[in-house]
């Protein structure tokens, strides 16, 4: 009421006289003491409460002004402070629901409803956890079908950045129960988690996911805890100042923006006359090239810019007209497709599957003629191998592998990488971590270390200080805090080698080992070659499931774990290793002979071992080793012949016995 008189005052004196303006900047100062009652976004309709803790519900009104909540019959009341911020306490409740909540001002109230009681899990990190279900759909259609559950709700944390001081309240956000739909934009490993836990115990369970693919682990740390890491520290530092970040911003942008101009201008493939996209123009002076692959090992002179690929393919008569998916794996780095001239649809960025809808009345009886034109920023572009690349329709697959024609559309000088201010120290905990630090939780899910493998080493320190870092800011003790081991990813090696990504997962393992209240899953059997974003989520939500009922749950007969390294005896001219986690026994998967075990002498020069397993131990020789001092296993970014797991078919953590 007073609002709106102000408002009418204000308005009429507008038009008075200059001198009375003044006055309207006086109300203008008044106006915003008179503070609407407002609530953080996490505390809304739908949200999973957790369960057996000390609730703490908090928000903003008038200073001075008496809150009361009204839940489950009773009433709870607190006074804003001084600068209009409350917070009340609320006691233990146990697992149940639906709910209402009511939160009452002196001049106004708000009603929550469907609020549930239960478990609530704070997951984050980097892509592969961010990774929604829609980019796993083709191998979970089925679970995807099945996933309505009202009692599994996820909130996604807008993604964002701030440099300057931690933020109070996300910008926005709400709880989404999961059915078919809504459970395509979850996070995948998240979902899994959540849905063996639901399974198990048959209480709610809530997903807050903030996480952003690419993040290093420093992006997720506070400023104070940064001061053990001045590299870091210091860097933060400098990001506080919006005109540094401006100027990065713009020298980027205006960089790219002249490069992809100079590429459109220069491609010959957009001719006026006659563009490449259309079928059957002369493709006489064009090359061929075997997909997959990449043009630059078949063609060294073709390097970035952009580069055309096209291939004429017959569809049956009872096939066509009929909609369809264009499968073309993964393509480095951008690209845009077309069918007979029509266009198909365009990726940016080289990571997402290329999984294009044809629509019907697209194909015709006859010849057909796809056409793809590649972008490549630096580096090699092409056709990842390993990919499916195929026409599917109904439950026909025709094969696009093998001889394309290409062309170079524009030649163009690498691209080099725009400055991702997103992920500099300190950024995303402020505007990501700390809004939501109030909310009382079970536990922590955290995927992320892809982005820090370049200094695996001090991964070992880091990882532990965010964990002290959240866990202090949580004031709930050492909650339970798991982890996935990074999996297998890159080439493999034929001989034994150093490793970044065998050092980063070293790091995890001795966190594992020297934090308590932690588990580690373990996923070296989890990965692909070819793709840094694996698509068996599944097995990791559930990996990381078992951990959670060990040490969250004390479920103290379960096996969660594959065989861990524990110590090192030498006998002779053979290594004997013994493990913990072994559960019902070790094993080599599928009966094959133990594999990924190097042995080293004295000279340090590490060579592919014998390994069986005796009892509890696995023994480990060669005969180019007398005296051997040291073993390794698993030890290469993608040590893809891994196969020493337990009884319960959970693979053994890459190890090394030497601090080499």
């Amino acid at each position: 009421m007073i609002k709106n008189i102000f408002l009418r005052i204000s308005l009429g004196i507008v038009f008075k006289s200059k001198r009375c303006r003044v006055l309207i900047v006086v109300f203008a100062t008044v106006l915003p003491l008179f503070a609407q009652l407002k609530l953080p976004k996490l505390v809304s309709d739908g949200m999973i409460l957790q369960r057996d803790v000390k609730l703490t519900i908090w928000g903003w009104a008038d200073q001075n002004e008496t809150i009361t909540i009204d839940f489950k019959g009773k009433s709870y009341q607190t006074v804003a402070d001084s600068s209009g911020e409350w917070q009340l306490m609320l006691p233990e409740q146990k697992a149940g629901g639906p709910y209402e909540m009511q939160i009452k001002g002196e001049k106004e109230a708000i009603t929550l409803h469907n609020i549930l009681i239960g478990d609530v899990w704070f997951a984050s990190g980097q892509s592969n956890m961010e990774l929604p279900m829609r980019r796993v759909a083709p191998i979970y259609e089925d679970e995807i079908k099945t996933s309505e559950c009202p009692f599994i709700r996820h909130f996604s944390v807008p993604q964002r950045y701030n440099f300057k001081h931690p933020e109070k309240d996300l910008v926005y956000g709400s709880w989404v129960a999961a059915n078919p739909e809504t459970v395509l934009d979850f996070s995948a490993v998240a979902y899994f988690f959540a849905k063996e836990m639901y399974e198990k115990y048959k209480v709610p369970v809530g997903i807050i996911n903030a996480s952003l693919g690419g993040s290093p682990i420093q992006s997720w740390m506070s400023e104070d805890a940064l001061k053990e890491f001045p590299q870091y520290y210091q860097e933060a530092q400098q990001f506080k100042n919006d005109e540094l970040i401006r100027e990065i911003e713009k020298k980027d942008s205006i960089r790219m923006a002249e490069w992809y101009a100079a590429l459109w201008k220069n491609d010959k493939g957009f001719q006026k006359d006659l563009p490449w996209f259309l079928p059957n123009i002369d493709t006489s002076d064009w090359l061929t090239m075997d997909i997959p692959g990449y043009w630059f090992d078949r063609y060294p002179d073709i390097q970035n810019g952009s580069v055309w690929f096209r291939k004429k393919v017959e569809i049956p008569g009872h096939l066509a007209g009929k909609q369809a998916k264009l499968i073309l794996g993964r393509i480095i780095d951008a690209d845009s497709v077309y069918l007979n001239g029509e266009f198909v649809g365009t990726t940016g960025y080289q990571y997402p599957p290329r999984r294009y809808e044809i629509p019907a009345n697209f194909l015709k009886e006859g010849e057909n003629e796809i056409v793809v034109r590649v972008i490549s920023n630096i580096g090699k572009g092409g056709f990842v191998p390993d990919k499916l690349y195929a026409l599917i329709i109904d439950n026909d697959t025709i094969d696009l592998t093998g001889e394309w024609k290409m062309k170079q559309g524009a030649e163009m000088p690498p691209l080099a990488e725009q400055t991702f201010v997103r992920w500099k120290p300190v950024g995303l905990y402020n505007a990501m971590v700390a809004p939501v630090t109030n909310y009382r939780i079970k536990g922590f899910l955290w995927y992320q270390g892809e982005s820090n493998a370049d200094k695996p080493y001090e991964y070992r320190f880091l990882l532990p200080k965010l964990i002290e870092n959240w866990r202090d800011d949580r004031r709930q003790g050492d909650l339970p805090f798991l982890f996935v081991q990074l999996p297998n990813y890159g080439l493999p090696v034929s001989e034994p080698t150093e490793s970044n990504w065998a050092l980063l997962r070293e790091s995890q393992l001795v966190t594992f080992k020297k934090v308590p209240v932690t588990g580690m899953a373990v996923t070296i059997d989890l990965g692909e070659w070819n793709d840094i974003h694996p698509l068996r989520k599944k097995e990791v939500g559930e990996r990381l499931a078992l951990w959670a009922q060990k040490i969250a749950y004390g479920e103290k007969n379960i096996v969660c774990s594959g065989p861990i390294y524990e110590s090192i005896e030498v006998k002779g001219n053979a290594i004997w290793l013994k493990f913990k986690e072994i559960g019902s026994g070790l094993v080599a998967k599928d009966n094959l002979p133990l594999k990924e075990f190097a042995i080293a002498g004295p000279d340090r020069k590490f060579v592919w071992a014998n390994a069986e397993i005796v009892g509890d131990m696995v023994r480990v020789w060669s005969d180019k080793v007398a005296k051997p001092v040291a073993v390794r296993y698993a030890w290469a970014d993608n040590p893809a012949n891994a196969n020493l797991y337990n009884k319960e078919d959970l693979p053994a953590s890459p190890f090394r016995t030497d601090n080499w």
